[in-house]
């Protein structure tokens, strides 16, 4: 007997090209051109690319010298970081308009169950659509949205019809869907698990759900079971939202599994991102910065570094997360990295602060 299908309204919003449409929004001469933020024509990274950098082939954690190659007349734009945290605030206060339940992935994205919202609203498509037209009302930028039934289908959905785009995946539709979806669009599906499943005949949703569990498990571990699960379109992984806890912590499962120094670091800076707005929420500090790296293969290792006073600055964090990434760094490919905080403490707080589809 088949496992039951959980069925919620998730719904993935995803800012469009968030960084640099910041930046262009914010300077009328960078509109319509194409536009790098972060790095420089000589030394360092690519932080995001505009749709008209992406037509080169530049991409965000790509080495600044080769986007530069690519795109003779790239610009690059020094980042301006508080500025995208404030946008990203008008964009999260919008989510919490209609649901409680907001996962915040970085910045530029997140999810949010609308499964029950607080407007009553019964259609997730509906409410999906509202969010954009009120982002680009408040924020006059563009946001491309994907609604399903859970994370995973919503966040593949909302890259269907990007930019400024949406696409929903009904239950009626998800085995349709997912029988034509490429392999390497699956959760958690690099391009070393790619070129396995190759070899099994196995390129599409279709071509994984003939293979048995037993053949899966052999060959994959216990990452075998998730790709039998996925491709009956079952995950039981719920949109966490931020709660007291003795820790705080983030971390994300990929899409598709990260190989290299360079997207790994550009992931963990992700993070740090997420971090940093649930520490300044929940008002505390620690004394334990602990990095978690998971392998394609769902093995899982975690290093620790503890500090004599506790602190909140997301840079000081930041720096000892990267240290024990260099210092571990994986010649394997990585599904998962996760960073905490532990060993809490209260900041000190001035006494004036107080569904149809």
């Amino acid at each position: 007997m088949e496992e039951e299908r959980p069925i919620r309204k998730i719904i993935h919003v995803d800012m469009d090209a968030f960084y640099a449409s910041v930046e262009q929004r914010d300077n009328p001469d960078l509109r319509g051109l194409p536009v790098a933020v972060g790095g420089s024509a000589e030394r360092g990274v690519v932080a995001a690319a505009s749709y008209e950098a992406r037509k080169y082939g530049v991409r965000s954690a790509m080495p600044s010298a080769i986007a530069a190659r690519r795109c003779p007349d790239l610009i690059f734009v020094k980042p301006h970081f508080e500025k995208y945290r404030e946008v990203s605030h008008q964009i999260r206060d919008i989510f919490f308009e209609y649901t409680d339940k907001v996962e915040p992935l970085s910045l530029d994205e997140a999810y949010l169950d609308v499964t029950t919202n607080h407007k009553g609203l019964p259609s997730a498509t509906l409410i999906a659509k509202e969010i954009r037209e009120r982002i680009w009302d408040t924020t006059n930028l563009r946001a491309s949205a994907g609604i399903s039934i859970n994370k995973f289908l919503a966040k593949v959905a909302s890259d269907v019809n990007k930019p400024n785009g949406q696409k929903t995946i009904p239950p009626e539709e998800v085995d349709a869907f997912l029988a034509t979806l490429p392999i390497e669009r699956f959760f958690g599906v690099g391009a070393k698990t790619a070129e396995k499943f190759h070899r099994l005949g196995v390129r599409t949703g279709a071509d994984l759900r003939l293979v048995e569990l037993p053949l899966l498990l052999s060959r994959f571990g216990k990452a075998g079971r998730h790709y039998y699960q996925i491709a009956r379109g079952i995950q039981h992984s719920e949109v966490q939202s931020d709660r007291q806890r003795k820790s705080v912590g983030v971390e994300e499962t990929f899409s598709t599994d990260l190989d290299g120094p360079e997207s790994m670091m550009s992931a963990l800076w992700k993070l740090g991102e997420r971090l940093e707005y649930r520490i300044s929420k929940a008002k505390i500090k620690g004394r334990t910065i602990t990095l978690k790296i998971k392998s394609a293969d769902f093995e899982t290792i975690t290093r620790s570094q503890s500090v004599s006073e506790p602190i909140d600055d997301i840079h000081e964090i930041m720096e000892i997360a990267q240290q024990l990434l260099q210092a571990n760094m994986p010649s394997y490919s990585v599904r998962l990295l996760g960073i905490t905080l532990g060993n809490l403490g209260e900041k000190e707080v001035s006494e004036q602060l107080t569904l149809r589809f």
